[in-house]
């Protein structure tokens, strides 16, 4: 009788390049460097992973939350992954092997499916009172074609940043939608390699039942992108399209995606915002609907607290809107860093400004969200701890605190 084969196999951590928006939370997330990335996909690199699962709730499209019971002898190259334009098959595992795995267990192909069970299940930490969301309705397989209803400039004509607002109807088609969640553009075209474009994700920036309230339609908060990030001259490819795009145009739409960034629904619940440029998009959105509760006589205890900059006000997306808005309904600080004789003023330093006012709602049921350029974040956590601190509270534990129960939320890119 011959010997029993032994299989060594591993839950090799695999990333799903068809629903992945290459938004780089993954990586950054990753606390041991085990995911990379090219300039098409992102890969995890199964010499290094240990399944610690730290990257798979941050991830807004759920692509990260995937894992293959593979040998290990035949586990996928990064050189593999990086060729993908959609996830392998399973592998089959001959039923009369002996199966161990390489950490002291034995793992079967039913381990693996309860694993992804309980990475699914993990917690992450929206709002406690938030709504649920629907997710990952439509994928790149299978779209959804809405239509341009309208396209706006939201920045002056002179003015550098070209920054419009796009309205997409849905029509009859089932596209729910919450303040906070994205939605994904599948460019049209190839290209530099004759692949497809992969999907770019935007905030969408109307309130839940519509841009028109009671109208299958969203809206979004585009910049048209014009130099990469060493200011040279170079168009991007979904934010150009979007930007012109013309009225009865079709756009090819996938998602909902966003299961965390998500707005309290209870009214009594504080939200502090604090964004720069299209950041504005998910607190425009969140703005609108507790503006909308408040029309329809529906009672609004919390809050609105709004920390806005731009470089000025003609650059500053919504900004006549914004100031239409009473300051019994809105506590808002608007921060403008290239007003001609005026000294340069950041979100943080607003904040800073505003330290008793800022500290008094942190006191109570308040929900902090920050959305906007990455370089941005530093400035405000540290602003966020220095009015803290000003006032005899601990920054460091308010913000533990606030995470573990949903109240503190950072989108950056």
């Amino acid at each position: 009788m011959g010997a029993t084969e032994t299989i060594v196999l591993i839950n090799q951590h695999l990333i799903d390049p068809e629903v992945c928006i290459r938004c780089n939370t993954c990586e950054e997330t990753c606390p041991i460097d085990a995911i990379t990335h090219d300039d098409r996909n992102y890969v995890v690199n199964p010499d290094i992973c240990n399944g610690c699962n730290a990257c798979v709730p941050p991830c807004p499209t759920g692509s990260i939350d995937h894992w293959h019971a593979v040998p290990k002898s035949a586990a996928y190259s990064l050189e593999d992954q990086l060729s993908w334009d959609e996830l392998p098959a399973l592998q089959e595992v001959p039923a009369d092997a002996v199966v161990s795995a390489a950490v002291d267990s034995v793992v079967t192909p039913a381990d693996t499916l309860q694993h992804n069970a309980a990475v699914s299940n993990t917690s992450h930490n929206a709002p406690w009172s938030a709504a649920h969301p629907y997710l990952n309705l439509y994928g790149i397989k299978n779209p959804l074609t809405a239509t341009v209803a309208g396209n706006f400039r939201l920045t002056d004509a002179d003015a550098e940043s070209d920054i419009r607002h796009i309205v997409l109807d849905f029509g009859k088609q089932f596209f729910p939608l919450l303040e906070g969640q994205s939605i994904g553009i599948v460019p049209p075209g190839l290209d530099a390699s004759g692949k497809p474009h992969y999907l770019r994700m935007y905030s969408v920036a109307s309130a839940r039942d519509g841009e028109r309230e009671s109208y299958n339609n969203l809206a979004l908060t585009v910049k048209r992108v014009v130099t990469d990030h060493e200011g040279k001259a170079a168009l991007g490819v979904a934010s150009n399209y979007l930007c012109d795009l013309n009225k009865g145009d079709k756009v090819q739409v996938t998602g909902p995606f966003g299961t965390s960034y998500l707005m309290p629904n209870h009214a009594g619940s504080n939200i502090l915002m604090i964004c720069t440029g299209t950041g504005s998009a998910p607190m425009r959105a969140m703005t609108e609907y507790r503006r909308r509760l408040a029309a329809n006589g529906k009672p609004v205890d919390g809050k609105l607290m709004l920390f806005f900059g731009a470089r000025k006000p003609q650059e500053l997306p919504y900004f006549g809107p914004l100031l239409k808005l009473p300051a019994s309904f809105i506590d808002m600080h608007l921060a403008f860093s290239r007003v001609e004789g005026e000294p340069r003023a950041y979100v943080q330093d607003k904040l800073r400004a505003a330290g008793p006012a800022v500290v008094e709602l942190l006191k109570g049921d308040t929900y902090i969200y920050i959305c906007g350029l990455k370089g941005m974040e530093a400035g405000v956590l540290d602003a966020l701890r220095d009015v803290c601190i000003a006032a005899g509270l601990d920054w460091s534990s308010l913000q533990s605190r606030m995470v573990a129960e949903g109240r503190f939320h950072v989108e950056t890119y």
